[in-house]
């Protein structure tokens, strides 16, 4: 069977009810390993040191981990732990939540200062968002722009549309969904009920019910049995009545797992599911189960074996990826986010169309709205006001036959103008109303113009996808018609299921910097401060210094030689060298920013470049002076890419493309572009995942975070393959 990489519904409603002993724990630090995995270090006072993860990317989980299998600290912390680190240090750990019977887990932290959520999102593409208390979220490691709910930082967070709770449900209430279902008993309860398939199965076997029987035969006693299956297991996790199992399955050569090998001697085993009760299910199916104190325990067991079953030696038979599925799967995307973008329009032009109503039918809505206001002015209550509009509908006054609808708790009055339902806020006037609709589908609009981002965004994972698999196609096309001549000495870095760390952080690392074709230096200012420095500490006899006509770029200097080397006038920059630095510097400016593809750069010696200035002259932070003439680089292009460097070292490496290319294993290609430096930089941290077979090496040394460190300032795209 499949192995569990999601937890479902009814583990994290156990898993709530274990993490409520950890109320009172303090936080002491948060990690971002990647772009999915959060771990925040806690002290508990009963249990000491205590490790909480939560993972939303292909692997969803959250619970917490014994100590000696806690990740390594990134090297750098990326922003997005830098914020949990400002919000939660010191904070309360004040209890976790199932939002309904949703894959969701609502953690809450008090502080002094104020309370912080983090809401983790256990399904789909899964998403962790921190929020204040007011549910206002500060950033989340993906912005979600949907038709239904919209989660992006400074906006309120929106959950999912709620669903039935089946731990919760009446009897009566049951009854209504199973009477509404139109499949079996099985299904019924696996998508109405919201169980998933594996809970159906098991409480139909609990119950003695036949899983295929269709919802038309079943009779009340089977829904009362169902109904009692689930009571008790309701009861259970509200009671913490739980007998945690860890459930293996042998990996037999014919492949079905019942262990019905003969000769084969011991059989290696494999985790495949770990699940807060023993399930008759997976007993009828001959799986050992393993039996736990704790299901956080069974949950940390079960993960940490997951991950050392996933990291043995891949089998060499590599089968070929499905890129139709995949395909068929972004295609699919498409076709629903240009459905939300027409129901976006129109929604955002019935809006219109109400408000323009309003204006048109003036006279009618003033007399609706002056006559609700004129009544509460009087306190008179609501039902008097209703049974006033009624009488007048008797006596066939139009105001009164507009009126459909009044609701007393909401102030809310709905009319019918000429067959558009329209509601109205009776403490406002016609304007207001018409201003409120109309600030509506502006709103409506946004969300527009995000999914219009979010589509494009799509449409590139969509020909990325296309690309591979022409590229898979044509390597297979080819196999087996080079021999010898193909062979190299250098490794394949890409196909290589470990790739070791050698880490280095130079004395540049915090500048802009990268290395030339030729192998020369080249650091640039990220401010005025670095700016300052490289031109006071670091710029010696031989360098070159550049900059850009246009103001706003960093100070960029060519090195003729290290900081511990002696320097020397005698050494002759390469002029591809100073091309090079030249296109460095004007695409780490403010010509890049500005959305432009090419600018005009500077070059001088190092001698003719001082910060004193002349009597009358004035040099801001930063800034410095030229004397003597200057070489101009003019329109030169604007180009970036971003690399994986191997060898001699394990790092994210940026710079102009004909310098990069050489030295890294793989680069993306950027070009100014719409898209913020962040979510460009989670885009290119998922190309480089997919394009190494240890993905866990991309996530240790080449997180989003460290990618943006290499980004010019302002939007990029990835440019066209």
């Amino acid at each position: 069977m499949d192995q569990k990489r999601e937890l479902t519904s009814v583990d994290l409603a156990a898993l709530v009810e274990e993490l409520g002993a950890y109320e009172g724990a303090k936080v002491d630090k948060a990690y971002l390993y990647g772009d999915d995995l959060v771990r925040l270090k806690m002290r508990d006072f009963d249990r000491g040191r205590t490790e909480l993860l939560f993972e939303v990317g292909e692997v969803k989980r959250a619970h917490t981990v014994a100590q000696e299998r806690v990740p390594d600290a990134p090297g750098r912390p990326p922003q997005f732990a830098m914020m949990l680190r400002n919000r939660l240090s010191g904070a309360d750990f004040a209890g976790v939540e199932q939002y309904e019977f949703d894959r969701i887990l609502e953690f809450t932290f008090e502080r002094d200062d104020g309370t912080t959520r983090i809401i983790v999102e256990l399904f789909g593409q899964g998403n962790v968002a921190v929020t204040d208390g007011e549910y206002e979220v500060i950033d989340c490691l993906e912005t979600v722009r949907l038709k239904s709910r919209t989660v992006v930082p400074g906006s309120r967070y929106e959950f999912p549309d709620t669903r039935t709770n089946p731990l919760t449900v009446s009897r009566d209430a049951f009854y209504r969904e199973m009477d509404d279902s139109d499949t079996d008993v099985v299904r019924t309860l696996a998508t109405q009920l919201n169980f998933g398939g594996l809970y159906a199965e098991e409480l139909c076997t609990r119950a003695g019910v036949e899983k295929a029987m269709d919802i038309a035969e079943a009779d009340e006693d089977v829904y009362d049995r169902i109904y009692e299956a689930i009571e008790r297991l309701a009861l259970d996790i509200r009671n913490g009545n739980f007998d945690p199992r860890l459930y293996l399955e042998r990996e037999d050569d014919d492949g079905n797992g019942d262990g019905d090998d003969e000769g084969e001697g011991d059989v290696p085993e494999r985790v495949v599911d770990v699940t807060p009760f023993p399930l008759e299910e997976h007993e009828a199916e001959g799986l050992a189960g393993e039996a736990y104190d704790s299901f956080l325990t069974a949950l940390d067991d079960y993960f940490f074996r997951l991950e050392l079953e996933d990291e043995e030696e891949p089998d060499p038979t590599e089968q070929r990826p499905d890129f139709e599925e995949e395909i068929a799967k972004y295609e699919r995307i498409i076709e629903q986010q240009q459905g939300a973008i027409e129901g976006f329009e129109q929604e955002a032009e019935q809006l219109r169309e109400k408000a323009e109503l309003l204006y048109a039918r003036y006279g009618l809505v003033d007399d609706i709205l002056s006559t609700i206001r004129n009544a509460r002015d009087q306190d008179r209550p609501w039902d008097e006001i209703e049974e006033r509009f009624e009488e007048g509908k008797e006596r066939g006054i139009e105001a009164a036959e507009a009126v459909v609808g009044i609701d007393s708790s909401e102030g809310v009055v709905t009319v019918d103008i000429d067959g558009e339902r329209i509601d109205l806020e009776a403490r406002q006037g016609v304007e207001q109303n018409a201003d409120r609709l109309y600030t509506e589908a502006k709103r409506v609009e946004e969300k527009k113009e995000g999914a219009l981002a979010a589509i494009e965004d799509t449409r590139e994972d969509l020909e990325e996808a296309k690309r591979r698999r022409e590229q898979w196609e044509a390597e297979d096309a080819d196999e087996g018609d080079d021999d010898e001549d193909d062979e190299q000495d250098d490794r394949d870095w890409l196909a290589m299921p470990s790739v070791p760390i050698r880490e280095n952080e130079p004395w540049y690392d915090r500048f802009r910097w990268f290395h030339t074709s030729d192998d020369y230096l080249v650091i640039g200012g990220r401010n005025a401060d670095q700016n300052e420095e490289i031109v006071k500490k670091y710029l010696e006899p031989g360098d070159k210094v550049l900059h850009t006509q246009a103001h706003g770029g960093p100070v960029t200097v060519l090195k003729a030689t290290d900081p511990s080397e002696a320097s020397s006038h005698d050494i002759e920059l390469p002029e591809s060298s100073i091309e090079e630095a030249a296109q460095f510097a004007v695409s780490y400016s403010s010509v890049w920013k500005d959305g432009r593809y090419a600018g005009d750069v500077y070059a001088v010696d190092s001698d003719q470049v001082t910060k004193t200035p002349e009597s009358g002259e004035y040099l801001e932070k930063g800034g410095f002076a030229i004397r003597g003439d200057r070489t101009y680089y003019d329109d030169t292009a604007v180009g970036v890419a971003v690399g994986i460097q191997c060898e001699p070292y394990t790092r994210v490496i940026g710079g102009p493309p004909s310098a990069v290319e050489g030295q890294a294993e793989t680069t993306i290609e950027l070009e100014p572009g719409r898209y913020a430096q962040a979510d460009a930089a989670k885009r290119m941290y998922r190309r480089f995942r997919e394009r190494f077979e240890d993905e866990s090496f991309v996530r240790k040394i080449a997180s989003p975070d460290r990618i943006q460190h290499f980004m010019p300032p302002g939007g990029s795209r990835i440019a066209e393959d």
